[in-house]
C-alpha cells in the first residue's frame, strides 16, 4: 500500500498540500488584523517581532499567495490576506470551541455585550437566560445603541460582542437571523387612512426610514414626519397610541399592532439580517460562548402564538413573510 502526497513548491521549497495550517501562525496573523500592528500584534502573542515576521514569511510560503502589502510605511492585509483571515477566524474559534468542549472548569469573568434596544426586549432575555444557565460565573454587561454606534465600541474596545443590523458600513461576523421589515399601525386606529400619512421613524440617517419614505414617495403617498427618534420604545409608543405609522422588524411588533400590507396600499420592504460582530477581547472564549447562545437562541424565537398576541394582523404578516422571501436587501436599524 503506497501513501501519495501532492507537493506544492513555493519559491523552490516544497510542501504537501494535505498539511494541515499551523494555528499559532494563525493566532499571530489574527493578531495583526486586530491591531493592525506586527509590533502590537507581538506583545498580544507573547513573541518578539522578528519572530512574528518569520511566522508570517512562513505562512504566505505555506499559502502561497502574498497576505500583506506595502501602505507607506506601514503594511496592509492584501487581498488574499482579508480572504485568509476570514477562515483563520474560523479555524481559531472552532479551537477554542474544542479546547473548551473538554474543559471541566467553567468560564469566569465578564463580557461586554450590546444590541438595539428593538432587539434588546425580544431577544435578551431568551439570550441572557441560557448563558446564564450555563456560565453562572460571568457577568453580563449590557449596552442599548443603535447599530451604527456599537460598531463605532466594538472598533475602540468599549464592547466585546455586539447583535447588530447588517448595513453599509457595518459587516457581522456572521448572520443569524434573518427579519422581514414590516409597515405597522395601532389595530384600535385607522391612522394609516389619514390623506398625508404621519410617520415615527428613526433619526433621517436611518436606512429603514429612507426606504420607507422613498416608497411612499414612488407610490404618490403624501406623508409627514410626526416622530423621530432612534428608540424603538418611542417609535412603538407612538404606533399603539394611534398616532403614526412606521416601519418596524417583526421581532419588535407588539400586542395591539396591525401588519399592513398591499391591500392597504403599502408594498414589501427589504428584509433585515442581523448577526453578530465580535470585538477584539482578552477572553475570546467566553464571547465565543455568548456567540453560540445568541445564533441557538435568535434560531429558537419565532412570531409570537396568536393567543398571546390577538391584537397582530397575522394574514397580512404571513403575506409579507412570503413576500420577503423573494427580496435580497438589507437595511440597517434604528
Amino acid at each position: 500500500m503506497f501513501l501519495i502526497l501532492s507537493i506544492n513548491t513555493i519559491d523552490g521549497k516544497r510542501f504537501p498540500m494535505a498539511a494541515p495550517l499551523d494555528l499559532d501562525q494563525l493566532q499571530t496573523f489574527v493578531a495583526i488584523a486586530d491591531t493592525g500592528s506586527f509590533t502590537r500584534a507581538a506583545e498580544e502573542v507573547h513573541r518578539t517581532q522578528s519572530a512574528v515576521s518569520m511566522q508570517m514569511r512562513r505562512l504566505e510560503e505555506r499559502i502561497g499567495k502574498p497576505l500583506f502589502e506595502k501602505d507607506g510605511r506601514t503594511n496592509r492585509l492584501s487581498e488574499e490576506g482579508e480572504r485568509l483571515l476570514s477562515f483563520a477566524r474560523r479555524m481559531m474559534r472552532l479551537n477554542r470551541e474544542t479546547l473548551a468542549a473538554f474543559d471541566d472548569t467553567s468560564l469566569e469573568g465578564q463580557v461586554r455585550i450590546g444590541t438595539p434596544d428593538d432587539y434588546a426586549d425580544r431577544f435578551l432575555p431568551e439570550i441572557m437566560g441560557r448563558f446564564a444557565r450555563s456560565n453562572p460565573r460571568v457577568e453580563l454587561s449590557v449596552m442599548c445603541e443603535p447599530t451604527a454606534n456599537l460598531a463605532e465600541l466594538i472598533r475602540r474596545g468599549q464592547l466585546d460582542i455586539a447583535l447588530v443590523t447588517q448595513c453599509e458600513g457595518v459587516r457581522p461576523d456572521e448572520i443569524v437571523r434573518r427579519e422581514p421589515l414590516l409597515w405597522v399601525t395601532s389595530a384600535s386606529h385607522a391612522v394609516h387612512e389619514e390623506a398625508v400619512l404621519p410617520l415615527a421613524v428613526g433619526r433621517p440617517n436611518c436606512a429603514w426610514r429612507r426606504a420607507a419614505t422613498e416608497q411612499l414617495t414612488a407610490h404618490n403617498r403624501e406623508y409627514r414626519i410626526l416622530f423621530t427618534s432612534w428608540s424603538a420604545q418611542v417609535v412603538i409608543a407612538a404606533v399603539l397610541g394611534g398616532l403614526a405609522v412606521s416601519i418596524l422588524p417583526e421581532c419588535a411588533l407588539r400586542p395591539g399592532m396591525r401588519v399592513l400590507g398591499e391591500a392597504e396600499g403599502f408594498s414589501p420592504l427589504p428584509d433585515v439580517q442581523i448577526g453578530i460582530l465580535r470585538g477584539h477581547t482578552s477572553r475570546p472564549e467566553i464571547v465565543d460562548a455568548l456567540a453560540r447562545h445568541i445564533a441557538e437562541s435568535l434560531d429558537n424565537i419565532s412570531v409570537p402564538p396568536l393567543e398571546s398576541a390577538p391584537g397582530f394582523d397575522f394574514e397580512a404578516l404571513a403575506f409579507a413573510r412570503l413576500k420577503k422571501q423573494k427580496q435580497g436587501k438589507a437595511l440597517a436599524g434604528w
